[in-house]
């Protein structure tokens, strides 16, 4: 979910053009280009300087070979945006005297566990936040991720199996789960539900009108909602919508470019809303400051201005330098959504890309060349270097998944009759998950708390099968690997996507599958 989109930002020095107020004026062009280049659909960009709304604008249509246009109202699942609200509300319990930001979660939760007691006993509110816990990337995920029946309050006890990767504060993994328990955090303590408190204590008090706090929302039918979009098996077409609400203190707002609009200048000043504030600048501080340091990779030529010099996480937010200013930014991945929100807080700038279709580099395409506008610097070519890397992107993918397939022994057998791989596997984290036997005498394997993630398994080699979804719209096939004991019988079964391009929810990997003792 809650795909952090890996789009490498990093960075050179500045020009400024910082009395410029005006939307850049080949906007409306540009942007067309944009929709061109990566096939997406519909675009709704916000752009606000000054404590002034510049631009709220829809580009597109809401849905492919459909007439409905996308406009400054259209609804956009805003994904991992969410996670700054989320934190914003954690503020607002702070400023209260409800809790603080270095409490102890047990504190308050006294059910939660981590899997290592230490852990347990001395994460934080604020280590909810920053992706440090020691977690592993995306971890968990698969609890909820594609929907599960597991309700949110099941995911977060069931923390307590998922081992941890690295050791406490020392490694930055992004995740979403305890961004659950942050929610958990809220509700005990304000005596509301995560959706109701967020609703009615900051989106209405930012005016935020159109928006909603539910992932299930976005299923609505004839509303003013963009529909949602991806490329499957090559082609981009119109996909399901991810309509649970198990995850929505980390994904699940639904918002518009007219709302965001709103939300980023209550954000640039200090928690400013109409009727005074919605909270204090000591908040702010907290929110912009780092605390997880995170990777600072290589720009390649083309991309230098993207070179960062510093860059970390804060609280729900992203913190890192672009030409020489310093930006607090986050980005948000669902099926068939991509966003970014992106600001810069010396000159009260800030611009929001909303895109129904999975093109991260369109939204930076976007982004940097409104940032530009207003820094005074051009001669970066975003929309042609981005377009050249989303093609090399989609050929290395393409010629990962060939060397796998040609590296394949498909003459080396199994090494146990197909009935004999037949049983239910229980993971200590996820629960069970079956492989049946179907009346032609094929392999199916079926996860027992998600209905979607059902497929055929495929013989791949050895004792290694491919699972293929029913729901081509996944685009998650796994292989499934067994390992025998040394009577034969099968100790345990470990899983792996197969394709470079699954989306890091697809945690298969953490996945240790035991036959199950009955």
């Amino acid at each position: 979910m809650y795909r952090l989109l890996l789009v490498l930002l990093l960075v050179l020095p500045t020009l400024s053009a910082a009395g410029q107020t005006a939307a850049p004026p080949d906007i409306d062009r540009y942007t067309t280009d944009v929709l061109a280049a990566f096939e997406v659909p519909g675009i709704a960009l916000a752009i606000v300087k000054d404590g002034q709304v510049v631009l709220t604008k829809g580009y597109g249509v809401r849905e492919l070979r459909k007439p409905a246009k996308v406009d400054e109202r259209t609804l956009f699942g805003i994904a991992s945006n969410t996670k700054a609200f989320t934190a914003t509300a954690l503020g607002l319990l702070v400023e209260e005297g409800k809790l603080a930001w270095d409490d102890r979660v047990i504190d308050y939760l006294p059910w939660f566990q981590m899997s290592d007691p230490y852990v347990t006993r001395e994460l934080t509110i604020r280590d909810l936040l920053v992706h440090r816990s020691g977690l592993g990337l995306g971890a968990g995920d698969l609890m909820w991720w594609p929907a599960s029946t597991y309700n949110r309050r099941d995911v977060a006890e069931r923390l307590r199996y998922l081992p941890l990767v690295t050791s406490f504060r020392s490694a930055y993994a992004y995740d979403n789960v305890l961004y659950l328990v942050a929610g958990e955090v809220i509700e005990t303590l304000s005596g509301m539900s995560w959706e109701d408190f967020v609703q009615s204590r900051i989106l209405d008090r930012v005016g935020m009108g159109d928006s909603n706090t539910r992932h299930s929302d976005a299923g609505e039918t004839g509303g003013n909602v963009a529909s949602t979009h991806a490329r499957v098996d090559g082609v981009v077409r119109p996909i399901a919508p991810f309509l649970s609400d198990n995850t929505n203190p980390a994904g699940g707002i639904n918002a518009s470019a007219r709302d965001i609009a709103k939300w980023m200048i209550t954000q640039l000043d200090s928690g400013r809303v109409a009727d005074g504030r919605l909270f204090a600048r000591s908040t702010t501080r907290e929110l912009w400051t780092p605390v997880t340091p995170t990777p600072i990779g290589t720009a390649p030529a083309d991309l230098r201005p993207l070179q960062r010099q510093f860059s970390g996480y804060a609280l729900g937010f992203d913190i890192h330098d672009y030409r020489g200013h310093k930006v607090v930014t986050h980005t948000g991945g669902l099926p068939g959504y991509v966003s970014k929100v992106t600001m810069i807080p010396d000159l009260k700038l800030g611009v929001a890309v909303f895109t129904n279709q999975e093109s991260g580099r369109a939204f930076s395409a976007m982004t940097y060349h409104v940032l530009d506008h207003y820094l005074g610097a051009d001669g970066t070519d975003w929309l042609g270097a981005l377009a050249k890397y989303e093609r090399q992107s989609l050929a290395r993918i393409a010629d990962a998944e060939a060397s796998i397939a040609a590296e394949r022994n498909a003459d080396a057998g199994p090494s146990l009759p197909q009935r004999a791989y037949v049983g239910t596997y229980t993971d200590a984290w996820y629960g069970d998950i079956l492989v049946e036997q179907k009346a032609d005498g094929s392999l199916e394997l079926r996860f027992g708390r998600t209905p979607s993630l059902v497929g055929s398994m495929e013989h791949w080699q050895y004792d290694t099968f491919i699972v293929r979804w029913y729901d081509r719209e996944l685009r998650a096939d796994a292989f499934i690997t067994f390992a025998l004991n040394p009577d034969g019988s099968i100790d345990q079964a470990k899983m792996q996507a197969v394709s470079p391009a699954t989306d890091f929810s697809y945690d298969f990997q953490d996945l240790l599958l035991k036959p199950a003792v009955r």
